[in-house]
């Protein structure tokens, strides 16, 4: 039987990915300015129809993208026909995370990284903490004589963990964590730049770390804990005092600071810097492999494993996304607008190719998916003053720090229910 169309009615059809929801392969002729309320209502009889009983939350794409407002206004913007038959995909809503702690510390809050239950994260006050990820601190680690702007696990089990400080005292600082003793030492220190240090990641093998300065230098350093061979032939006491490390490769092509960086894999990485690029660099060509140039400075960058995309932080109120593979990579795939001061910090989700978080001069932290450019999926709420970092590397927690000296945790539902 054909379905007749007029002005006020769209003829659509529902599909999903997510075969637990399926429901008949019927076209519908529906109201076109019904809401993405009203498509819920619909797609939940449907289901029931079907002997499907709970109630289920969707969001709904439509060429691509969330339906954020009325069906009928979705189409115009985007020129399509109402005497065509769309296609509408639902998906289960991404769940709001939920607040879980608020760490106090006793300044700024620059750095933060989680691995497994521990929390990481640097200070203003030149110090490194320790927490768990219900909220408890553990451990306090001077040794820095600036701030520290960026730390990264290397490695942690039950028994010991290794991690990275990088600080604007110039040193990047290996250290040696004794979980049941809960006593830090500092392995290395590793000496090289000639300003401070603002960025650090850790290569996929956890054999090698990368560092970007304000020096603009990019540098690659062993992250190995029992040290080279002219290390090891040292005559200073390996326990008695930090041995100094120097750098394995450093890697010139920068005009100004080196604001954030991160590996691709174990032989590229991906830089952001003040000076309105970004570079993809081969360790085997030592030189820069591809570059995106840009209109602002670059605060931040994540690179997505899963989807292959770079989203960046810049000194203006956007978030840009960008496809290296593109033959038009220089191009902004898509821009996303919610912030309202200049946004500090991005973060991908490790198992969602399309969520992420951002942080913000604004004092909001938010979530993201690249399906949403107009509008956040939620506002993370807490933050009283600048957000400096953000990290999603364990996927039940969304971690963020800032000027308000906290570092504001909130936990994934979904992931949650993954786990259990």
């Amino acid at each position: 039987m054909e379905i007749q169309t007029g002005e006020g009615q769209v003829q659509i059809h529902f599909t999903t990915k997510q075969q637990q929801y399926a429901i008949p392969d019927t076209p519908y002729s529906i109201a076109a300015n019904i809401s993405t309320d009203e498509l819920n209502t619909l797609v939940n009889s449907l289901l029931k129809e079907t002997g499907f009983l709970k109630n289920v939350d969707f969001d709904f794409l439509v060429l691509g993208e969330f339906l954020r407002n009325r069906l009928g206004g979705h189409l115009k913007e985007r020129g399509v026909s109402f005497e065509d038959t769309i296609e509408i995909e639902y998906v289960e809503r991404f769940p709001s995370p939920e607040p879980q702690d608020c760490l106090l510390h006793d300044d700024w809050v620059s750095a933060v990284h989680t691995r497994n239950n521990w929390i990481l994260t640097g200070c203003y006050d030149h110090s490194i903490n320790i927490w768990t990820t219900k909220g408890k601190h553990t451990l306090t680690v001077p040794g820095h004589l600036a701030p520290v702007k960026a730390v990264s696990w290397i490695s942690l089990n039950d028994q010991n963990g290794v991690f990275v400080s990088a600080s604007q005292d110039q040193t990047a600082m290996i250290w040696e964590w004794n979980i049941e003793q809960n006593a830090v030492q500092c392995m290395f220190v590793c000496k090289g730049h000639e300003r401070g240090i603002d960025s650090v990641d850790v290569s996929p093998s956890g054999k090698l770390f990368a560092t970007g300065s304000w020096d603009t230098l990019l540098k690659i350093w062993s992250a190995d804990l029992h040290g080279t061979e002219d290390e090891s032939s040292s005559k200073k006491a390996r326990t008695a005092q930090a041995q100094t490390r120097t750098p394995v490769l450093t890697l010139q092509g920068h005009r100004e600071a080196v604001s954030g960086v991160q590996w691709i894999n174990e032989e590229s990485l991906l830089t952001s810097s003040w000076d309105h690029t970004l570079k993809i660099w081969n360790l085997g060509m030592e030189g820069v492999k591809s570059e995106i140039s840009g209109n602002k400075s670059f605060f931040d960058i994540s690179y997505s494993q899963l989807n292959g995309l770079i989203i960046t932080a810049s000194a203006d109120k956007n978030l840009r996304l960008y496809d290296p593979r593109s033959n038009q990579g220089t191009v902004v795939k898509n821009t996303f607008l919610g912030h309202s001061q200049w946004i500090q910090t991005v973060c991908w989700s490790t198992t969602d190719e399309h969520l992420f978080i951002s942080g913000s001069y604004d004092n909001h932290v938010k979530l993201w998916d690249v399906r949403s450019s107009k509008a956040p999926l939620y506002d993370l709420i807490g933050h009283e003053d600048k957000v400096h970092d953000c990290d999603w590397s364990n996927p039940k927690y969304m971690v963020s720090g800032g000027s308000d000296n906290t570092v504001r945790v909130f936990k994934s539902k979904k992931a949650n229910q993954k786990t259990k």
